[in-house]
């Protein structure tokens, strides 16, 4: 599934071919992805001028004075901005299509999903879609300048409040869309070795120093991602088609029974909230 930093890459892929144009029509091939697609969409968009493209934890906002149409790729969606007339392919499930600007040709933004995870919903103006009530804080400062609605700031302090008392595995409470959000699976494993914590142990039992160490490594590996363009292990390929390259840099996530890079030892890999993780038993403790 595509983390923060897939998002991240499509957000920037497509906010220089969709900010400022006009929406001239949303064509809907299918009446519902994960959930419903609400019908009254294609009224409401059409006409409207797309202000902003914004990320909001794994989910895409295109702003409009009416409104936000939220978008989320889910397993293995993608968005590409292509010329009007550009033929269909199997899965392009919903098009958006803007407005020619001045004489050059209009272009649609097109949505591909074999899974069909992926959502197309509807934010009014002015109020929260129920999916984005109770998120955390951002991990990096875009967007929401690394809080959260109501000012909650995404620092070692801030994870080490939280987790007092806590007895899931800090990976677990890491992944937690409610302590911070877009940190899936193999960016917690990343940041989990880089700061040197073991994924099984207890997330009360982590120090506040620890925790600092770990929101730093989590800052340092999203946006190591996001500058390499995302991680490609099935389905992401940015705007432009091109794949992620952060997959050529993972220490631990998929590498269960290879050496450690920093001690040689055989990395371990066990589930951890039904999730393939992978640490090592030396240098992660």
């Amino acid at each position: 599934m595509p983390e923060l930093p897939e998002v991240e890459t499509t957000r920037r892929g497509l906010a220089p071919h969709v900010e400022g144009r006009r929406v001239a029509a949303v064509v809907l091939r299918r009446p519902d992805l994960r959930w419903p697609i609400p019908p009254d969409i294609a009224e409401r968009l059409p006409g409207q001028r797309i202000d902003a493209v914004r990320r909001r934890a794994k989910y895409l906002l295109l702003d409009t004075a009416a409104g936000s149409a939220l978008l989320h790729l889910g397993m293995s969606g993608s968005l590409r901005v292509l010329p009007a007339g550009a033929p269909v392919r199997p899965h392009d499930h919903f098009d958006i299509a803007l407005a020619a600007p001045g004489r050059g040709g209009g272009r649609v933004l097109r949505f591909n999903d074999p899974r069909r995870f992926g959502c197309l919903l509807w934010q009014p103006a002015g109020e929260t879609h129920p999916l984005l009530r109770g998120l955390g804080p951002e991990p990096l400062d875009d967007g929401f300048g690394g809080t959260a609605p109501g000012g909650t700031t995404f620092d070692g302090d801030y994870l080490f409040a939280r987790s007092r008392g806590r007895r899931a595995p800090v990976k677990t409470f890491l992944m937690d869309q409610r302590t911070v959000v877009g940190v899936g699976n193999i960016y917690a494993a990343e940041a989990l070795f880089a700061a040197g914590i073991s994924p099984l142990r207890a997330a009360g039992k982590v120090s506040r120093e620890r925790y600092r160490l770990l929101a730093d490594a989590v800052r340092r590996i999203l946006g190591q991602a996001i500058d390499r363009g995302g991680t490609t292990l099935r389905d992401f390929l940015a705007p432009d088609g091109a794949p992620g390259y952060f997959v050529q840099e993972l220490s631990a996530y998929g590498r269960g029974g290879a050496p450690c890079p920093n001690c040689g030892r055989p990395l371990k890999q066990a589930q951890v909230g039904q999730r393939a993780t992978v640490w090592c038993g030396h240098c992660q403790r």
